[in-house]
C-alpha cells in the first residue's frame, strides 16, 4: 500500500488559507472579547450615569462568601482563557513551524526577562498616567484592576490572572498574528495597524481611554516583536505590568486619595 509522507500531508498555507485560520483563531479568543467589550461599551455609554462614575473591574469574584468555590472557578476561567495558546501551537505545527517559530520559548530567558522589565518600566508608569488624565476627562470608565475577597489566595490568583493576559495577548496579537499576517503578504505598518486596533477593542469595555491607550500599546510592541523576532520579552512586560496593576490596587485601594 502507498503512503503519503509528512510532507505531503502538511497544509500550503496560502493567503485565503491563512485569512480562514486567523478568523478561527479570534473567533475563539480575543476577535469575541471585541465583540463583547463592544456591547459593554454601548451599555456604558447607554446607561444614566456618567462613564467615570461606572466600573470596569477586571478581575472580580465570582462566587462572593464562598472563597472555595470562587477559587476553583478563577483557576478554571485562567485555565479557559489561555486555551487559544495551544490552539496556535498545534496550527504552527500543523504548518511545519512551532513557538520558537514567533520567540514564544525559554531560548533566551535572560535577554527576554531583561528587554521585557524595561519596557513594563516605561509602558507600565506612561500608562497609568495616561489613565489618570482620560478618567478626570471623563471618557474612561472607573478601572478596578482587582476586587478578589482578602483571602489567602487573592495574590497568587492576581499574579496567574496577568500571567495569562501576558502569555495569551502577546502569543496571539503580537507573535502569531503578525507572523501570520506578514506570511500572507501584509506589509509591516499594515499588519502592525490591524494587530493594534484588534488590541484596543477588546479593551473597549474600559471605555475610549482603554481603547486609545492600547493601540499605542499595540504599536509599539508590534513593532518590537518585528525587530526582534520575540514574543518572550511582551510576555515578560504585559505580566509584569498587569501585575503590579493587579496587586498594587489590592494594596493601595482606600489608602490614597489619587487612585479612583
Amino acid at each position: 500500500m502507498r503512503t503519503e509522507s509528512p510532507t505531503a500531508l502538511s497544509p500550503v498555507l496560502g493567503p485565503k488559507l491563512i485569512r480562514a485560520e486567523i478568523f478561527v483563531v479570534l473567533s475563539v479568543s480575543l476577535g469575541a472579547s471585541a465583540l463583547v467589550a463592544f456591547v459593554r461599551l454601548v451599555g456604558a455609554l447607554t446607561a444614566p450615569k456618567e462613564l467615570k462614575s461606572q466600573q470596569a473591574v477586571l478581575v472580580g469574584s465570582m462566587a462572593p462568601g464562598r472563597p472555595w468555590l470562587d477559587l476553583t472557578l478563577q483557576l478554571v476561567q485562567i485555565a479557559i482563557s489561555v486555551a487559544p495558546v495551544g490552539l496556535v501551537a498545534y496550527l504552527l505545527v500543523r504548518s511545519g513551524e512551532s513557538m520558537r517559530t514567533i520567540g514564544a520559548d525559554l531560548r533566551e530567558p535572560g535577554r527576554d526577562a531583561l528587554r521585557g522589565a524595561l519596557l513594563a518600566a516605561a509602558i507600565g508608569g506612561s500608562g497609568l498616567a495616561f489613565y489618570l488624565a482620560v478618567w478626570a476627562s471623563g471618557v474612561n470608565l472607573t478601572v478596578v484592576p482587582g476586587a478578589l475577597p482578602e483571602v489567602w489566595w487573592q495574590v497568587p490568583v492576581l499574579l496567574l490572572a496577568a500571567a495569562q493576559n501576558g502569555v495569551l495577548e502577546e502569543v496571539l496579537v503580537a507573535g502569531y498574528l503578525l507572523h501570520r499576517l506578514g506570511q500572507a503578504g501584509w506589509g509591516p505598518w499594515k499588519a502592525i495597524a490591524v494587530s493594534s486596533l484588534l488590541r484596543g477593542s477588546y479593551h473597549l469595555y474600559q471605555g475610549f481611554g482603554g481603547f486609545v491607550g492600547n493601540v499605542v500599546m499595540g504599536v509599539v510592541f508590534g513593532r518590537l516583536y518585528q525587530r526582534w523576532g520575540r514574543a518572550m520579552p511582551l510576555v515578560v512586560a504585559h505580566t509584569l505590568i498587569d501585575a503590579v496593576a493587579f496587586v498594587g490596587y489590592a494594596f493601595l485601594r482606600g489608602r490614597v486619595s489619587w487612585l479612583p
